[in-house]
């Protein structure tokens, strides 16, 4: 009775661990409602967040233009409408046409064969009964052969489109001038919430009047668009197939 009591105990512990370590008990708590929309904050709160540091060009003086209205690099006499210090919003156009096709294919087939023996040995072929069993003969001592043969084919086409506009928040300026941006776009459909995260360094001056910068124009971008929810759970394998997957060596 104990013995049959203990076995379930360590079977349910071992599932629950089981549920816990894979984000099971997530998934679990939130059966039967849309997935939760992340809260509007700074993206600079992130603990995951970390200043950009990139070469800096050597310091220099300002340019002070004398009996002018005009400011560098500004678009009007009244205001520059662009993003230009922490905290200024700007869009960033995200027009994505990817497109690749890779075919590959390898055959390989190997066949070996060794044979040792020792016909004369100072006149000890003759003694090898005494020592090995009946029926070996000194001139086949030792014979290996071994064959392989491998067909190996792969094949692989993507073509991705993406076209999206999303707002980001400058949430930093370096000390050559360029700005850090950081944004981050959720739409929830019924039970299915589309994340779409977009952060770089821009220059000033790739930013146009109506204050849109292309993502091309992006250095160090990053750009993730992806989704969860119901339809993003059954499309993705369960958790003890991705275990199988990683740890099987064939």
């Amino acid at each position: 009775m104990r013995a049959s009591f203990a076995l379930r105990s360590g079977l349910a512990a071992l599932f629950a661990a089981a549920l816990a370590g894979c984000g099971s008990l997530e998934r679990l708590s939130r059966v039967g409602e849309p997935p939760a929309m992340a809260p509007v904050a700074s993206p600079t709160a992130d603990p995951r967040w970390r200043p950009v540091t990139m070469p800096m060009p050597g310091p220099q003086d300002p340019i002070a233009p004398a009996n002018s209205l005009w400011r560098p690099g500004s678009r009007t006499f009244l205001r520059d409408q662009r993003a230009a210090a922490v905290g200024d919003l700007v869009t960033i156009l995200v027009s994505i046409q990817d497109e690749a096709r890779l075919q590959n294919q390898t055959e390989r087939t190997r066949e070996n064969s060794e044979r040792m023996g020792a016909p004369a040995l100072l006149g000890l072929e003759a003694s090898t009964n005494r020592v090995l069993p009946n029926g070996v003969q000194a001139d086949r001592l030792v014979s290996t052969s071994s064959s392989g043969a491998m067909d190996s084919s792969a094949q692989l086409r993507r073509n991705e489109t993406i076209a999206l506009r999303v707002a980001a928040t400058v949430v930093q300026i370096l000390p050559n001038g360029n700005l850090v941006v950081a944004g981050r776009q959720q739409v929830r459909v019924n039970s299915e919430l589309r994340d779409l995260q977009v952060a770089g360094i821009i220059r000033p001056q790739d930013i146009a009047s109506d204050n849109t910068v292309r993502h091309d124009r992006l250095a160090e971008a990053r750009i993730a668009y992806g989704g969860r929810g119901t339809l993003s759970d059954v499309q993705r394998p369960r958790w003890g197939q991705e275990v199988l997957d990683t740890i099987l060596p064939f």
